[in-house]
């Protein structure tokens, strides 16, 4: 696809009202820019301003929205319109580089080549046709989402989770989890991200040697709602060109879906929108299926997504969670019941799923561990107000056999992690779905029914664990 600049002079014309992030424009009558061209902000402060057309007010007055902040911005200042959407740089010249939404480095490096090609991060998804199902395995060496929500290799995959249950912790594991197993390119996009986390991010990636063959892309918490809304398209148009121009595998990671949904909802009432139900963006379900229906494999290239996605309040049924979930591949859930236990990672292992779990996939030995290991812990969840009630004593001896196996198997499923290893002091674990495999299998035909509970816990395979029983 061609994405040179149109070489027609460009459109003038004359802001006219600023509120916040949302200006006016006056253009000549006949001349409005499309909605979704970009307009250039030609004011005597230092940087560019870009907003981006949001809707026609009249024959000659547009209402944009600015990717930038627009503090000191006047009526009567000149814009010029480019003519098309915003163009960002995308291939080989990206790797290694940080970005912000408009596609300009903010790493302080040098200043990107002359002929670096430019994409438009409005596009729209591959035809049905040209699409590629996943149906081979992303293995991660995370024990729970190996066993019960197995990742597929171009597919999507979102981990849900409340306010401090580990999400961040998780998708930065499998970054470092797939440096080895991984050889395609990443692309990160950091939606409504901390500074202090792009910080460590950046550190975090030079020290494992993986930003080489990485793209960063961030639309920080601090930034206007417009780079928030936009940052997760410019980050995808960067993984569509290697997907599409250079044939590559890509993994591409967001952290936060759910700040992209808060900003389009922040852009909404800006705009003067009535809010729909409890209180987001009434265009909730065009805007993330927009997104998330880019996000897709074709035949020769997969585009691998892992994505984080807050849970406010702890409620699944939540409009924005039920909207993202209702495009993915897998789903994993976090508890904060399993957090406070300290079972870490806290992965929900029966609220969690993934369509890949069939045993046409995964295989038939794989698909009945998990799902006997589901059983057993759902019976031991079923139990739960009992033993809380009567204690364990009171149950039958087949029950309390369940209860000790769910149990031993709930801390077979915790690890250490590589990226927690300067808090806890404990060297993270990466485990081979074989291995998983065997450690499930081990506790459920009652091989561990008389270790001690403490063996099973923060191991890595299940030899690990046997050598803990022996000392």
């Amino acid at each position: 696809m061609s994405a040179a600049a149109p070489a027609s002079p460009p459109n003038k014309g004359t802001v006219v009202a600023v509120r916040g992030a949302v200006v006016d424009v006056r253009f000549a009558p006949g001349a409005l820019p499309a909605v979704d061209d970009t307009l250039a902000i030609l004011w005597d402060q230092p940087g560019q301003l870009i907003a981006e057309v949001q809707s026609h007010l009249d024959a000659c007055t547009v209402r944009a929205l600015a990717l930038q902040g627009t503090d000191g911005l006047s009526r009567g200042v000149p814009v010029a319109a480019s003519g098309g959407p915003l163009m960002v740089p995308v291939g080989d010249a990206t790797l290694g580089r940080l970005f912000d939404v408009t596609g300009t480095a903010g790493d302080l490096g040098a200043q990107l080549p002359a002929d670096t090609p430019r994409w438009p991060i409005h596009r729209g998804a591959p035809k049905l046709a040209q699409q590629s199902a996943a149906t081979a395995m992303f293995e991660t060496g995370i024990k729970a989402i190996d066993l019960l929500a197995p990742l597929a290799q171009g597919g999507k995959a979102a981990m849900f989770g409340g306010a401090g249950v580990g999400k961040t912790v998780l998708v930065m594991e499998l970054i470092h989890a797939m440096v080895e197993r991984y050889q395609g390119v990443s692309v990160f996009a950091g939606i409504g991200e901390r500074s202090r986390e792009g910080h460590e991010l950046l550190g975090d990636m030079r020290g494992s040697g993986v930003l080489e063959r990485t793209v960063l892309v961030f639309g920080q918490m601090n930034e206007p709602p417009g780079a928030r809304w936009r940052v997760g398209m410019t980050a995808l148009t960067m993984a569509e060109y290697f997907r599409d121009a250079q044939h590559r595998n890509v993994l591409l990671l967001m952290d936060n879906v759910f700040r992209f949904v808060q900003a389009g909802s922040e852009v909404s009432g800006l705009l003067g929108r009535p809010p729909s139900r409890v209180g987001y963006q009434p265009t909730l379900a065009s805007e993330v299926a927009d997104l998330q229906e880019r996000i897709t494999s074709v035949a020769g290239a997969a585009v691998t997504a892992i994505q984080a996605v807050y849970v406010p309040a702890d409620d699944f049924t939540d409009p924005a969670v039920t909207a993202i979930s209702s495009h993915l591949d897998a789903s994993i859930l976090l508890s904060r019941q399993m957090a406070a236990q300290g079972m870490y990672p806290a992965i929900d292992p029966l609220a969690s799923s993934s369509i890949l779990l069939d045993p046409s996939v995964v295989g038939k030995d794989h698909y009945q561990l998990a799902e006997q290991a589901r059983e057993t812990l759902a019976h031991y969840a079923s139990l739960q107000d009992i033993i809380a009630l009567l204690g364990l004593e009171e149950l039958g001896a087949q029950d309390r056999l369940i209860v000790g196996r769910a149990r031993r198997l709930q801390r077979f499923l915790t690890q250490p992690f590589t990226v927690t290893e300067a808090f806890t002091g404990t060297p993270g674990r990466s485990v081979a779905l074989k291995d998983t495999l065997a450690g499930v299998r081990v506790i459920l035909d009652g091989e561990a029914d008389t270790w001690p509970e403490s063996a099973l816990y923060m191991v890595g395979d299940i030899a690990e664990a046997r050598a803990k029983v022996k000392t």
